[in-house]
């Protein structure tokens, strides 16, 4: 990866996975209940594609940014202590929220598709959390590399 491409990686990256969250996580997922004729089942089956597609576009971005981080790092920028400790919390909560709780999101709302009651979670309310804190970071990172890569 060349140098001005990982710097416009860092910069974009971001942004573009706040976007993202934002949309989907705190815009589709709950307008979606509200749309007519959708049932619970029905818009559980669309959120675990939804999820699923999200997770799998994160963790290519995350991908993607750590990548350009040590690219430029390579070159001559120091990565800087509160860019790295930033970039480890969101790959923290992307990692728990992909091997952890989406498992077991996706696996209740398989049972509640089939008609069955499964016992209450706490999962949901920890997969917000999570989501909260990445609309926290991620402009914050993204701040923190444009100053350090805009003159």
């Amino acid at each position: 990866m060349n140098t001005h491409l990982a710097a416009v990686a860092q910069i974009a990256v971001p942004f573009l996975w706040l976007g993202m969250v934002l949309a989907i996580s705190f815009l589709e997922t709950p307008l979606k209940f509200r749309a007519p004729g959708i049932t619970v089942p029905l818009g559980l089956g669309i959120g675990r594609l939804v999820f699923r597609a999200l997770n799998v576009v994160e963790l290519a971005l995350a991908v993607t940014l750590t990548l350009a981080l040590l690219a430029s790092n390579a070159s001559k920028v120091n990565l800087g202590g509160t860019v790295t400790t930033v970039l480890i919390a969101l790959w923290t909560l992307l990692v728990i929220q992909v091997a952890i709780l989406r498992p077991r999101l996706d696996r209740r709302a398989r049972h509640l598709i089939q008609g069955q009651s499964p016992p209450r979670s706490h999962h949901h309310l920890a997969y917000i959390a999570a989501e909260c804190a990445k609309i926290v970071l991620l402009p914050a990172l993204g701040i923190l590399l444009t100053d350090r890569l805009l003159p």
